[in-house]
């Protein structure tokens, strides 16, 4: 990583963990796994799936991370009696880890183990929102290399980690755990979030498995020969599945600008893709497809003690039954080029501010900005990309763009249907958009 300027290196908290071997093996992979929370896991009880599926289930799910609320905030009870959709509103993250300790196969390699052991860093980190009347959802994808305060976190062994008000975002889970990257995007939106999961590599493949593969469109072909499989897939219509999922999730080198902000919007157009399969693929009326689904999901990831029950687990996704597909949004959240790091992000300002108003008031959102950087909606008219920054390393094909002064985004306005429009300058799209990922070419 690019060394920190010099007058934010105080307080920077225990030191990341190291990519330096293999800066593009970077884990970028969380987004299909995002799923065990979003719409699939939890929804393994549904219709015939029988009572050993889900005590099966529940023993395969790893001891919970108590997660401790910040100063000011009062905990949220999460009792949950009954197999129903869970009362009330839903925040939920994902953070998916890089690290390779205790994963075996291909990551047992001395290189694969020297890029990233022990607790490793949240590569790709994801906020789930259910809306209190359950009428809409939104998915909020926070890049890697957003610089941004890390509050004071509490330690998993006891006592406290001094945060540091300029750091990298994606070092939050090597500094203090589960708990710390929670915080952090706690203080960043505002919001409480109760339920917590952080995801490893494994399980990718297996999940993409369990539903027969998911259909992708590729505008160009896509071609990364820095993923495991490398990936040289053509334009069109593509089943992807297995390895060749994973290898797709995490590609940066094959899609978009090269950048990491091009890969979440490459994640989204999968996320889409699967939203779709589970609403109206038959999924959800299939319930071995749902128990393999949900099994792959729990043997992969250490979940918040509030998400150990897994009466838990298949409430919260029945909350997203009746959503809708065009109810559920998923968005970056906004970022610029860091004016002290080109290589680097920071908050735009904003529209920032805009989309955690939505989210602090259980607000619906309507896009008005584009799909991202790695993604095209066919039946849209153009639009002009908003300056966010290129983001991670700079690209061999699209050089990183030098810092610019961002050009002020519109606040949050509300619609005559009672949605919010988010500013322009706030990428995405909804799980209707049949988008198609654009290679790096």
């Amino acid at each position: 990583m690019t060394d920190l300027p010099r007058r934010h290196q105080r307080a920077r908290g225990p030191e990341a963990v190291r990519h330096g071997r293999l800066p593009r093996r970077r884990g970028a992979v969380a987004a299909l796994k995002l799923l065990s929370a979003v719409v699939v896991i939890a929804v393994v009880s549904i219709g015939s799936v029988a009572a050993y599926a889900v005590w099966d289930v529940a023993r395969s799910i790893k001891t919970g991370v108590h997660l401790q609320a910040l100063p000011g905030q009062t905990p949220i009870p999460q009792d949950i009696p009954n197999v129903a959709a869970i009362p009330g509103g839903v925040n939920l993250l994902i953070a998916g880890t890089d690290s390779r300790s205790d994963l075996g196969g291909i990551y047992n390699s001395a290189d694969e183990q020297d890029a990233s052991s022990g607790a490793g860093n949240n590569d790709v980190t994801m906020l789930l929102h259910i809306a209190q009347d359950h009428k809409s959802m939104m998915v909020v994808s926070f890049p890697r290399d957003l610089m941004v305060p890390i509050p004071d976190c509490p330690s998993p062994d006891g006592g406290t980690i001094d945060g540091s008000s300029y750091a990298q975002f994606n070092t939050a889970l090597s500094r203090g755990g589960l708990n710390c990257v929670v915080a952090t995007v706690s203080k960043m939106t505002g919001l409480s979030i109760p339920f917590a999961a952080e995801i490893n590599f494994n399980g990718v493949s297996a999940m993409s498995n369990a539903v027969g593969g998911v259909n992708v469109c590729l505008a160009s072909p896509v071609v990364d020969d820095y993923t495991n499989p490398p990936l040289d897939l053509p334009a069109g219509e593509q089943t992807i599945v297995g390895d060749v999922a994973l290898s797709f999730l995490r590609s940066r080198h094959g899609v978009g600008d090269g950048s990491d902000l091009g890969r979440i919007s490459n994640q989204q157009v999968f996320l889409s893709a699967l939203a779709r399969k589970v609403v109206s693929g038959g999924v959800l009326s299939n319930p071995v497809q749902l128990y393999g689904l949900a099994k792959a999901a729990v043997d992969n990831i250490t979940p918040s003690d509030t998400l150990t029950n897994p009466t838990t687990l298949v409430q919260i996704a029945l909350a997203l039954k009746d959503t809708g597909l065009d109810n559920m949004v998923f968005v970056q959240y906004p970022a610029v080029t860091d004016p002290d790091n080109p290589n680097r992000v920071i908050p735009q300002e904003s529209a920032a501010d805009a989309l955690n108003e939505a989210l602090v008031n259980d607000q619906p959102v309507k896009l008005t900005g584009s799909t991202g950087r790695a993604a095209e909606d066919p039946t849209a008219t153009a639009s002009p990309a908003p300056d966010a920054g290129a983001g991670g390393e700079p690209s061999p094909v699209t050089p990183t763009a030098p810092a610019t002064p961002a050009t002020p985004a519109p606040g949050a306005t509300d619609t005559a249907g009672g949605a919010v429009e988010l500013p322009s300058t706030i990428t995405g799209q909804t799980a209707a958009q049949q988008t198609c990922t654009k290679g790096n070419d």
